[in-house]
């Protein structure tokens, strides 16, 4: 009987890398026992608890020993090595295969997680699998007394829901090797090879072999390895002779793709499917687990979504069925990983309930073969009664066939000898050593380029040998003085390499893309030992120089983000840019290096990784003439909110179309996907090609035709949208002392660039929107607390639009949002000009102004946001839903301090509000009067208060008291209203000083007059701050000495 067996899962936390100990991140993950807390970052309160089977501390508390073994730095330490995890993961695994029960064990996570660093190992620190190995053929050995043993091998990768055959001995297949389905058997690969092996040497050897075709397969595909899921099989076949039995197990160590999760604030809506083919096989598994999980917890007629993609059909044993599995799911503890960390934990506590139903597989071996041959005598009865009834079942017939053919090959790979299959894998393993062999000696003679990955195990796989004389470098295979080379942008001869008097060179052919250093170079070029080279759109290099030159260099800092750093330094984005222009943005001075902001850090290695996917799309788009380009572009770089803290900065996506200038922006989360959808593309173009060049050559066709999509289903093309150019801040804080403004604000864009320059108004103003007059003005703007605020945002012009300089037949939008309307509010579009007049008016009505309304004033900006238009794209339109408008029409703000709703209905009709209106004036000429008669009634009472001894002198105290407020009020009012139209003058001056920087091509003249103009400009900033200052101090002694004349206490 088949007793249950949940699927144990094991979680494993590992250190940080690079990119996050520079990025200053943040520990966010704690381990106690076997369960694991995670705290978001953004919430401190916030934390999720999860219990696992097993939990390994692989953080913190190690050293490397003499050995290079990663150890606990104290005895008894939490560090959990390598050894850790075997002993409790990988030994059960062992011990239930040797039981015969097919064993599987899982490895995911998000990529760099250290999934591989687990399963494989780097150096002596040597993971599950090779550790593994040498543990299954050290039982071998210890038991080959009472049973014969038997160890296969077959390694496998799925990309794009192709199965491709690591350990093949021929080429590729178009499309992939099948999967098939038996009664007995499940889901297996047809075709797939199979590989005697008596020592874990030879596995290891084997590992080496599937890496190399998986690098090779990778460059060929242009496949990402990181989107790949690599599948080892070790099917172990023990004979008792004596009892006449056979058990056998298969072990599947199952390394899965990165299950990356882009950040929530990323992601948007793509239009086009995201669960690509690429993607399908992770989506799939996720569903046969929640489905799993699912049953397991009594829920019933649940569906398992096996047979939806080639990863689950061959997982189907190893979740719910036939099998023992072990899960390990590995982390990153920094905060910067935290959503793909908590996502990890949740798939990982989903499987820990999946059950399995695990049995012993023995059977009588004679048993066996009979069997398989009745099977085959019924197959052939069915053949000949189908000839017999002359029926046409082509593919019955077909089918039959083929199950006759595998009953066949069973049998005969049970009757073989296991001597005989060790004799024909020997002779492969001769050959492909001399191979190995050769290859060295050539690495102590000559120079060679060595490839280098994204994937770290895939790198320096692949070396090209550069001997003396001229070697062409490229897809030709034709001479015996070719090198060849495939992937993205590769020519039939690309470059030519020179290796001549002990100096090598490498020449790039026209058209060719050829980079050195992350510079592109149009001539003959002399490489230099450790130089890095780029073919093509992404085919990495780093050149290895004579042996003489070589010495002890340690190469292997020259990883792959390293070439992509070169390429971002290049184009002018490196760490210090960045600080440099934020800081420009903010007006804040730069920060050194060590003290970088996390976010900045963050951005720049999403560039970096982006850059090889942004050239690949781009030749992909020329190759298969699209006529689109993109290009990276990172978002609010220089760009603030209403209060001028740092937007998030993220990284965009520019997508032109070179034919009509149309405009795209993807968010990174939008490209990835379409770049995956890109490939589906360009590989169905390249098969359709490959199937007609060789139709032509039998004779068959008429040459190749271009792949053929509808609009809609293009990953190249997308509906036209609204795109943000920039923004622009108009400050509040004059509407809190009732002062109009008038201003000309910058839009800047997203990297600083400025976009155009916008005239607008503020003007505080009655109900009716009249104008204030200079007795309105406010000294003390808590004045304004509870009463009534109306003010008037006008935008008057919009000059120097650089989106409408680039192309005539685009227009644009300004887009506002005022304190707490839920709405935004748009301007009507304007059309092919490059100064348009928007002369665009919006009242806003604020019934009691709160303390928050007043704070905001004081402290915010209002963010005018620029939008551009293009030909067959909707304009942005302002909803009023949510929005309530004072009987004036006016939109109220402040709601929370606003009158019920109920009292501001407006009126039914036009004359309702026009004697509403008059009823409001008659209402305020009456509070006019009785405040004047107030005031006449409070200077009487104050002269009777202050009379003195003399009539007169008192009289004439009152008086003065009576007039002095006032007058000094509106006095200083208006000395704060010049000295403020001042400092928006000199806030101007400011920005233009940030912005101004010297030509990128400026020579030492150029540099020296730069010098001159910043020293002018300085000046001429120092002293107009200077003589608003003076001016200010000037004015207020002047009504300081006034107010004390006219109070009769000057001497």
């Amino acid at each position: 009987m088949a007793g249950k067996d949940c699927v144990k899962v094991a979680v494993r936390v590992r250190p940080f890398n690079k990119r996050e100990r520079e990025a200053g991140s943040r520990c966010v993950v704690s381990m106690a026992a076997n369960t694991i807390t995670i705290q978001d970052p953004r919430n401190p309160h916030v934390r999720r608890t999860f219990t696992f089977d097993y939990a390994y501390w692989s953080h913190s508390g190690f050293v490397r020993n003499r050995d290079g073994l990663f150890a606990a730095e104290e005895p008894g330490g939490r560090y959990a090595d390598q050894g850790s995890v075997f002993n409790d993961l990988g030994q059960g695994i062992l011990e239930n295969a040797l039981q015969g029960y097919n064993a599987t064990l899982l490895a995911y996570g998000q990529t760099g997680s250290g999934k591989s660093y687990s399963m494989v190992g780097y150096g002596p620190n040597k993971g599950l699998v090779p550790t593994l190995c040498e543990r299954l053929f050290q039982a071998v050995r210890a038991n080959q007394d009472s049973c014969q043993c038997q160890v296969f091998f077959s390694m496998l990768e799925i990309y794009n829901e192709q199965v491709i055959d690591l350990l093949s001995r021929g080429g590729r297949s178009l499309g992939g090797l099948r999967v098939r389905e038996d009664q007995l058997r499940g889901f297996y690969v047809e075709g797939l090879r199979r590989v005697p092996c008596d020592s874990a040497a030879r596995v290891e050897q084997l590992m080496e072999q599937g890496t190399r075709t998986r690098t090779t397969a990778a460059t060929h595909m242009n496949a990402n390895s990181s989107r790949s899921h690599m599948l080892i099989i070790a099917q172990l076949k023990q004979i008792f002779s004596k009892e006449n039995i056979t058990k056998q197990s298969n072990i599947n160590l199952v390394d899965l793709a990165g299950s990356e999760r882009q950040r929530s604030s990323g992601l948007e809506a793509d239009r086009l499917k995201e669960g690509t083919a690429i993607n399908v096989s992770l989506t799939t598994l996720g569903n046969v687990i929640s489905s799993l999980a699912d049953a397991a917890l009594g829920k019933k007629a649940v569906h398992i979504p096996y047979r939806d993609s080639v990863l689950t059909k061959l997982l189907q044993s190893a979740l719910g069925g036939n099998s023992r599995t072990v899960m390990i799911a590995t982390l990153s503890p920094s905060d910067i990983c935290y959503e793909e960390s908590l996502s990890t934990l949740r798939y990982a506590e989903r499987a820990k309930r999946i059950q399995n139903k695990a049995v012993v597989n023995e059977s009588p071996t004679e048993r066996l073969v009979k069997e398989l041959k009745a099977e085959n005598a019924k197959l052939v009865l069915r053949l000949s009664r189908l000839g017999q009834e002359g029926r046409k079942t082509e593919e019955e017939t077909k089918e039959l066939r083929r199950l006759l053919t595998h009953n066949e090959m069973q049998i005969k790979a049970i009757q073989t000898l296991w001597e005989q299959h060790l004799q024909e894998a020997l002779k492969d393993w001769e050959m492909q050593y001399a191979t190995i062999t050769q290859e060295r000696r050539m690495m102590q003679m000559h120079p060679y380029m060595l490839n280098i990955n994204e994937d770290p195990q895939l790198s320096g796989v692949v070396k090209l040998f550069i001997q003396e004389g001229d070697w062409d470098v490229g897809l030709s295979e034709g001479t015996s003085r070719a090198i060849p080379i495939k992937g993205l942008g590769i020519q039939e001869r690309h470059a030519v390499f020179t290796n001549e008097d002990r100096r090598v060179s490498v020449t790039p052919v026209a058209g060719a893309k050829v980079m050195v250093n992350g510079l592109p170079i149009m001539y003959r070029t002399e490489l230099q030992h450790l130089d890095r080279l780029i073919l093509g759109s992404s085919s990495t290099y780093l050149f290895i120089g004579f042996p003489c030159e070589r010495g002890a260099d340690d190469w292997s800092r020259y990883d792959y983000d390293y070439f992509q750093s070169e390429l971002a330094a290049a184009e002018g984005i490196h760490i210090p840019t960045l600080c440099e222009d934020q800081s420009q943005a903010s007006g804040e001075p730069s920060v050194e290096s060590s003290q970088t902001d996390p976010s900045l850090l963050a951005v720049f290695y999403d560039y970096i990784k982006l850059i090889p996917m942004v050239t690949e799309a781009n030749q992909m788009s020329q190759e298969l003439s699209k006529g689109v380009e993109f290009k990276l572009e990172i978002k609010n770089l220089a760009m603030s909110d209403c209060r001028g803290r740092d937007l998030e900065k993220d990284i965009a996506v520019r997508v032109t179309s070179l034919e009509n200038k149309q405009v795209w922006m993807w968010s990174k989360a939008k490209f990835i996907n379409r770049k995956f959808l890109m490939e589906e593309v360009y590989h169905q173009q390249k098969q359709q090609q490959q199937q007609a060049e060789s139709a032509l050559g039998e004779g068959q066709g008429s040459g190749s035709k271009r792949l053929v999509l509808a609009r809609d289903r293009d990953p190249f093309w997308d509906p036209l949208e609204p795109l943000h150019l920039g923004s622009a801040h108009l400050w509040l804080q004059s509407l809190a002392f009732r002062i109009p403004l008038e201003e000309q604000v910058e839009v800047l864009g997203p990297e600083g660039t400025e976009e155009a320059i916008l005239q607008a108004q503020l003007l505080p103003c009655s109900p009716m929107g009249l104008p204030l007059g200079e007795e309105d003005i406010l000294i003390d703007p808590t004045e304004l607390l509870g009463k009534r605020l109306d003010f008037q945002l006008f935008l008057e012009q919009c000059c120097g639009l650089r989106w409408l300089k680039e192309a005539k037949n685009r227009g644009v939008q300004i887009g506002l949002r005022v304190y707490d309307c839920p709405q935004s509010f748009y301007t009507p579009a304007v059309w092919h000009n490059a100064n348009p007049l928007l002369e665009h008016r919006v009242h806003f009505s604020a019934m009691r102004t709160s303390q928050d309304l007043l704070n905001y004033l004081q402290s915010s900006a209002l963010v005018l946001e620029l939008w551009g238009l293009q030909e067959g794209c909707a304009d942005m339109v302002s909803s009023l839903e949510g929005l309530r408008l004072t009987p004036e029409g006016s939109f109220i703000i402040d709601k929370a301090s606003a009158p019920d709703p109920s009292m501001l209905e407006c009126p039914a009709s036009v004359s309702d509000l026009r004697s509403s209106l008059r009823a409001l004036h008659q209402d305020m000429e009456q509070l006019r009067s009785v405040n004047a008669a107030l005031r006449k009634e409070n200077s009487s009472l104050r002269e009777q208060l202050n009379r003195g001894p003399g009539p007169e002198g008192g009289r004439g105290r009152v008086e003065r008291h009576g007039s002095l407020r006032p007058s000094c009020d509106a006095e200083l009012a208006r000395a704060l209203k010049v000295f403020y139209h001042s400092m928006t003058s000199l806030r101007a001056q400011l920005q233009r000083l940030r912005r101004h920087r010297p030509s990128e091509e400026a020579d030492l003249l150029g540099l020296r007059l730069f010098v001159d103009e910043q020293s002018r400009l300085l000046r001429d900033f120092g002293e107009q701050l200077e003589l608003s200052v003076t001016a200010l101090k000037q004015d207020v002694a002047t009504i300081v000495r006034r107010k004390r004349e006219r109070s009769g206490i000057w001497s």
